[in-house]
């Protein structure tokens, strides 16, 4: 009985994903014809066939499905990998709607809070008896913020999202609303218009993504869900402080923040233009939101003077509005709108460039701030309130509020970063000029230190624009100035933190400042833009504490962290720290980072806030965010926390705003609890489980770096049997694969590393290293097994990493791996290097179960188990193709239907993984 109730759950979830796949089967008919659909079902059933059988059955399934597949013309090719991409697409489509139900069905049932509620999340700050004065001091001086960026494997287009929104708008639509007959034909022809949209809409572009391009994609995200959904969030919050910690105030602790226009590191399309681009674009989308908004509460507030008696300052503002229109003119609310609607407008113009569609009916002077347009808008609230009429405001004058409050006139906080060695580059550069550093690369650290203080204590510029500077160094200074000029326009809250790429010193830290000095972004000891420095590698965080004690230290710097409030924020890089170290090494390294930065930070009396940079699959960081946060060390969040939400997740978590909704609320109960609990609760233990694996850590990088940097043979055995280079030249980002065009792995970048061990469905990123490090210390350590299983059990730290590893191995498939090692052309090379590969397989896989107490993977998530044993049939003839097709390509049909195909079956396993980058 019990068995059966996730089944009955799950009906609804197989009922919409039949009904997609049935259009779909339906549209292939049509446009492939008849003998176009039988192909892909006798490959669809053979799949699944495949997927199914065992032994002997499950060999015949396997060669009966190569029959299929390799001898297609290329033209047949492209038909079966699109309509299998498409599957995994409305797959995913079916699976999100149905997320929002069962969050919806629990939310509904009388049952506790959810676990990344915020109701959930107040109830537990109730019961750990944290003080409302706690609470309102975490809440006024913390920042909690998703930030955006662009992917160099970002792979959806803007069309194909518009059209799985209206997919997904509909299935909600007959989920929620008793459909007439006619209301039920004009959903399945909706369905039906859309599928048939998405078939013949091309997956991939014809040309690279510009940056411009990327910052367009990310902006509809604010268009489709941020602007609206955030300020429902705090409204919820508000409600849920009323009922439980009544008193407290709820300011804009939580923003939105980006990196697409600003990040310059390793793209050199990122220029003083790209940043000047996506300020104007994001300060255009928010002015189009709250220009429409004024306008609907324009057509909203018919009050009339005659009926209600409005405060004096709503008929100032009012009578300031100089509407001239007759029909409004014992509407003083409407005239108050009017006047602010063309203010509005006015400052539209003069500050993004901005033209509204509706143009306004009266002049208006410019805002000076948001400040201002705000406080015209209490005075709306305030008057309201005066004569019964407060209930108004909720349904679209106070969302509007809070948006301004949260969005300002720039949408959303762009940081700049580029790389150290960049600025040290330019700061040579200046220094040789100005004479005062002739040979600046060659001192030593002391001296480097010594020597930028010196100068940032001088007032005087380092660089005549009567001297030219090397192209490099002109950019960087170009774009710096840019940044000076928009943030005496916009404001300080549109550009607030500079990210210094692979910091490893002080003098890192300094050269940046010498760099904004240079601009006017530093003025004496006053910091426009707050210093952030980035520790990537693992020996990057072995010693990033170090590094900080050594600033907080520094005289100079030490002033310039005092004009921001004595808050520092550092950032944390997931993805090159796994690249460098393996999975176990790079989450030990992280958590140890995590630690001692906040004991240096206490040491110096300086407010600590992380910045997590996370990417979209585990061996990049990734996995639930609920746990993530609540996995990291005591104190961590002390100052709230931003995480980086990149590429084809922002599409899965974002496109939908009620899927977004939870989202974000997840992100801001989870904050809540690691910044204001102790989620950990380990006490006494701690010593024991960090001993374990402060010996583990080790042990896994050696097996790691043993395999991927010190095999002989292994960067070919990668590039041979990865489609890594192909999606080098995909028109997926506008970023290059590799900071420098060398093929070594220390120079690829984490993302395309990850993205090509997923495509050939290794995943080796995301355990590679586990099994060895458990097997050695297992040998040393009497009792080791259950003490592992402790740890699982009762440490919220290693059950997050043992949970996102289960995950990553339940989508491990060794067989399709084989395939793509017959690419390599060594044999003895390619036996070798998947012998091990295997072999750590097997025993990590075996290892995981142990500790865990499972019979199999992801025995305690069954619904993620289902949904990724479901896709297996849809995923195989993908892989099978794209080894085909690379085989074809590598020896020589390089014409564009076979580069083209191969690109779709990169798109479509990456749509079908879902978190695969």
């Amino acid at each position: 009985m019990n068995a059966a109730v996730p089944d009955e759950k799950e009906l609804p979830l197989r009922e919409d994903t039949r009904l997609l796949g049935r259009i779909l089967g339906d549209v292939l008919r049509v446009q492939t014809g008849e003998a176009g659909f039988e192909r892909v079902e006798a490959i669809r059933q053979t799949a699944i066939r495949f997927r199914r059988a065992y032994g002997e059955e499950a060999q015949e399934a396997r060669q009966a499905l190569s029959a299929l597949l390799n001898p297609l013309a290329i033209g047949d090719v492209l038909h079966v990998v699109r309509a299998f991409s498409y599957f995994s697409h409305l797959a995913n489509i079916a699976e999100d709607v149905h997320h929002i139900r069962r969050r919806r069905a629990h939310d509904m049932a009388d049952a506790p809070p959810r676990a990344g509620s915020i109701a959930h999340a107040l109830a537990r700050l109730r019961s750990g008896h944290v003080s409302a004065e706690a609470f309102q001091g975490w809440l006024d001086g913390a920042l909690v913020s998703p930030v955006l960026t662009a992917h160099p494997t970002e792979i959806q287009r803007k069309s194909i999202l518009d059209a799985e929104r209206e997919i997904a708008r509909l299935l909600v639509w007959r989920d929620r609303t008793p459909l007439t007959p006619a209301e039920a034909v004009a959903f399945e022809r909706g369905l039906r218009t859309q599928v048939l949209a998405l078939w013949q809409t091309a997956m991939l572009r014809l040309s690279r993504l510009r940056v411009a391009d990327e910052i367009d994609n990310a902006l509809s995200y604010y268009r489709h869900t941020f602007l609206a959904e955030i300020p429902r969030l705090y409204a919820a919050f508000e409600t849920e402080l009323v009922a439980g910690w009544p008193g407290l105030r709820l300011p804009p602790f939580f923003r939105m923040g980006s990196w697409i226009g600003g990040d310059r590191d390793g793209n050199p399309n990122v220029t003083a233009e790209t940043l000047d681009y996506a300020v104007h674009a994001q300060a255009s989308v928010a002015f189009e939101h709250y220009l429409a908004e004024v306008h609907r509460l324009g057509a909203e507030m018919s009050l009339c003077a005659r009926l209600v008696e409005p405060t004096d300052r709503l008929l100032a503002l009012a009578r300031g509005a100089h509407d001239a229109n007759p029909h409004r003119a014992d509407e003083p609310y409407r005239q108050a709108l009017v006047g602010i609607y063309a203010r509005l407008a006015a400052t539209a113009r003069e500050l993004a460039h901005y033209t509204p569609a509706r143009p306004p009916h009266a002049d208006g002077v410019p805002y000076r701030g948001p400040a201002e347009l705000s406080a015209d808008l209490d005075v709306i609230a305030d008057s309201l309130s005066t004569h019964g009429s407060s209930e108004l405001e909720a349904l679209r004058l106070a969302p509007l509020r809070r948006a301004i409050d949260v969005f300002g006139f720039h949408l959303a906080a762009l940081d700049l970063r580029q790389n150290s060695d960049v600025h040290e580059h330019v700061v040579a550069e200046l220094f040789g000029r100005a004479g005062v550093a002739d040979d600046y690369p060659s001192l030593s650290e002391a001296a480097r230190v010594a020597v930028l203080e010196r100068e940032l204590a001088s007032r005087r510029l380092l660089h005549s624009p009567y001297e030219p500077l090397s192209e490099r160094s002109a950019c960087e200074l170009a774009t710096l100035r840019k940044a000076a000029e928009i943030h005496a326009r916009f404001g300080a809250g549109v550009l607030r933190q500079y990210v210094i790429s692979k910091c490893e010193s002080v003098s890192d830290l300094l050269e940046v400042a010498i760099l904004l000095k240079e601009v006017g972004l530093l003025r004496g000891d006053a910091l426009g833009v707050s210093i952030v420095p980035l520790f990537e590698t693992i020996d990057d965080l072995a010693h990033c504490a170090d590094v900080m004690s050594a600033a907080f230290a520094t005289a100079r710097y030490r002033a310039l962290l005092a004009s921001r409030d004595d808050d520092q924020e550092v950032m944390i890089g997931y993805s090159d720290s796994n690249k460098d170290g393996g999975y176990l090494t790079a989450n030990w390294a992280l958590y140890r980072a995590e630690r001692a930065l906040v004991d240096t930070f206490a040491a110096h009396g300086v407010r600590l806030r992380l910045f997590h940079g996370r990417g979209g699959t585990v061996g990049r960081g990734g996995g639930p965010s609920y746990e993530a946060i609540l996995a990291q060390p005591p104190g961590t969040a002390t100052g709230g926390l931003r995480m980086t939400e990149q590429g084809e997740i922002i599409a899965s978590k974002y496109s939908d705003p009620e899927l977004g909704h939870r989202n974000l609320e997840t992100i801001i109960a989870a904050s809540l609890e690691a910044g204001l609990l102790d989620s950990e609760q380990i006490g006494e233990r701690a010593p024991v489980y960090h001993e374990a694996l402060d010996a583990l850590s080790p042990l896994a990088l050696a097996a790691y770096r043993a395999l991927v940097y010190e095999t002989s043979g292994f960067v070919d055995y990668f590039r041979a049997s990865t489609p890594i280079s192909e999606i080098s030249e995909l028109n997926i980002g506008s970023r290059p694969a590799s900071r420098t065009g060398s093929t070594q792995i220390e120079h690829l970048r984490a993302i395309p590393w990850v993205f090509s061990w997923a495509q050939c469905r290794l995943m080796l990123p995301g355990w590679y290293g586990f099994a060895s490090a458990v097997d050695a210390w297992l040998r040393e350590k009497r009792n080791g097994l259950e003490l592992l299983q402790d740890m699982h059990e009762r440490w919220p730290f290693f059950k997050s990493v043992m949970s996102n590893m289960a995950m990553v191995l339940a989508k491990t498939d060794l067989a399709i791996g084989s395939r793509y090692a017959e690419l390599v052309p060594d044999a003895a090379l390619r036996r070798h290097v998947f012998a091990r590969i295997a072999d750590e397989h097997a025993r990590t896989v075996a290892h995981v179960l142990a500790i865990t107490r499972q019979r199999t993977l992801l025995e305690d998530n069954p619904a993620l188990a289902r949904s990724i044993r479901n896709r297996f049939p849809y995923l195989d003839p993908l892989n099978h193709l794209q080894v085909e097709l690379l085989r074809r390509y590598r020896a020589g049909e390089t014409d564009d239907r076979t580069r083209r195909a191969i690109h779709l079956t990169i798109n479509g396993l990456a749509a079908g993984l879902r978190n695969s980058g």
